[in-house]
């Protein structure tokens, strides 16, 4: 199984002075659009004014801008314990066990905007691009990723991917047809969306399925470990979506 995650805008500062390798991340087969979004970004960046506007930051956001620049030689640490917010809050990676951590690397793909997909402890910088953002020089993001990143997923053969990005990073790289996968919407027991609680929820799967480790290649398999572990999923009306119940 593959479990594909959303990144956060927040980031934790700071690092190894060792800067990314952007060879050594997972799905090798993007380096070239790697290459290409990193030097867009890096090259925008070098006008402030022009990518405050770009960017859409604020001016106690222009700090960002110059942790763009320095994109390529700035420090890295994993990419897991390098976003914060809801989410990662909630699966606080770093006081998870070694072999668990381990299984993070093994089994999940975080999708950044400058990178795509990396591996949970690949090493990155931090930086600001979101999703939707128009780079200079490039087509759009959505665009740019989308083949490529769906046919890198593919490359990889997954038995199984369990989606819990959000629709704008869905778009960056769906999930190739040929590959048995399900993508995750957290609801009340009556069927309404949830917003806070659907990124906190979706860190607290991934942090249970680090925690246990399960064997799961299939819909079946994931469905025979959540209730046995007690976490609800449902079918919802779209072929190929799941419902992560929660309490409200």
């Amino acid at each position: 199984m593959k479990i594909l995650l959303p990144p956060s805008e927040t980031k934790r500062p700071g690092g190894v002075p060792t800067p990314i390798d952007l060879a050594g991340l997972a799905l090798a087969g993007l380096y070239d659009k790697r290459r290409t979004t990193a030097e867009a970004l890096v090259d925008l960046s070098r006008d402030t004014a022009t990518a405050q506007r770009i960017l859409k930051l604020s001016d106690k956001q222009v700090g960002d801008i110059a942790a763009n620049r320095e994109l390529l030689v700035a420090p890295t640490m994993p990419a897991v314990d390098r976003y914060t917010g809801v989410l990662y809050d909630a699966l606080d990676a770093s006081s998870l066990s070694g072999v668990a951590r381990r299984w993070l690397a093994s089994h999940v793909w975080i999708h950044s905007a400058p990178f795509g997909p990396v591996g949970a402890l690949d090493g990155i910088p931090a930086y600001r691009l979101a999703a939707g953002t128009p780079l200079p020089g490039i087509p759009p993001l959505r665009r740019h990723w989308g083949e490529a990143t769906s046919a890198a997923i593919a490359a990889e053969e997954p038995d199984f991917v369990l989606d819990l990005r959000s629709e704008a990073y869905v778009a960056l790289g769906p999930v190739p047809a040929g590959v048995e996968s399900a993508y995750v919407r957290v609801v009340t027991e009556h069927g309404k969306a949830l917003n806070h609680f659907n990124k906190k929820s979706k860190g607290m799967l991934v942090r249970a399925l680090a925690e246990d480790r399960p064997r799961i290649r299939s819909m079946r398999t994931l469905r025979t470990w959540a209730e046995a572990r007690g976490v609800v999923l449902r079918d919802a009306s779209e072929t190929g979506t799941l419902e992560l119940v929660v309490a409200e």
